[in-house]
């Protein structure tokens, strides 16, 4: 069967949240099925991301969420694709390169100036990923974070 690559709707959750928790745990998160639910159902209730599943034989295999953002200084809308996670047994079947591909399409049609995203540094895989699609590394600016 083909990959399918669409826009999830909240009918997806509950193949979502399978996914979610094991995209956390692979960033060293626990496991917390009943917090994911509840992130990802405000998240579809309250419009504030799209996410896109990728679907081979029936099975959801993969997911990006996009959050919607502005860029200040270009005065135009972005979006910062926050998460993309393939389940390890579905990876090298395109299904990544699906969801960045369908996020940048989505951006396009919805008049978005850019996508953003950033990874860990060994996540190398990822990074072979983006970079054979075309995503640019920043070398212009550096990112600080500060937590509350």
């Amino acid at each position: 069967m083909e990959l399918i690559v669409r826009q999830a709707t909240v009918s997806d959750l509950d193949r979502l949240v399978p996914l979610f928790d094991d995209y956390r745990r692979f960033y060293r998160q626990a496991s917390e099925s009943d917090r994911i639910r509840k992130f990802l159902l405000d998240r579809f209730e309250h419009n504030q991301s799209v996410i896109f599943v990728a679907v081979k034989d029936g099975a959801t295999v993969g997911f990006t969420q996009l959050y919607p953002s502005f860029s200040s200084g270009a005065l135009a809308r972005i979006f910062i694709l926050n998460d993309l996670f393939v389940d390890p047994g579905a990876r090298r079947t395109g299904a990544g390169g699906a969801l960045l591909q369908a996020a940048a399409e989505y951006g396009r049609r919805v008049g978005a100036l850019r996508l953003v995203l950033s990874t860990e540094e060994t996540n190398t895989p990822a990074q072979s990923l983006y970079e054979k699609l075309g995503w640019k590394r920043n070398t212009e600016f550096c990112t600080y974070q500060i937590t509350l």
